[in-house]
């Protein structure tokens, strides 16, 4: 039973439409419309944390190696639960090392 149902925007309506809620699906005013530091939500394993499903494509040898690390580790016995928990963390560093700017391995990488 679906009980968190996102209300229609009103396209014709007076107040016209928010762009931080069209963009996000968040109202400004709440916590998850808001991105947090990058270095602080790398390091946070929050349970309670809105997450959304995003879908990407992404080439076949880079999904199959990640899929190949996500198994290494977990037959290493590294305490990860899930790959969307490696992604995050993956994901997280890289982000970090984007907002270092020129020093940047990411930005070197995809030629900026």
């Amino acid at each position: 039973m679906a009980t968190d149902r996102r209300k229609t925007p009103d396209f014709f309506g007076e107040d016209g439409l928010d762009p931080v809620e069209a963009a996000t699906g968040y109202p400004p005013s709440s916590p998850e419309g808001k991105p947090e530091n990058s270095s602080a939500a790398a390091g946070k394993a929050d349970e309670t944390a809105v997450k959304k499903k995003a879908g990407f494509y992404l080439s076949v040898n880079l999904l199959n190696r990640f899929n190949f690390k996500f198994h290494e580790l977990k037959l290493a016995g590294v305490a990860i639960d899930n790959k969307s928990t490696l992604l995050e963390a993956a994901l997280g560093f890289a982000l970090d090392d984007m907002d270092k700017g020129k020093g940047s391995q990411v930005l070197k990488k995809i030629g900026r």
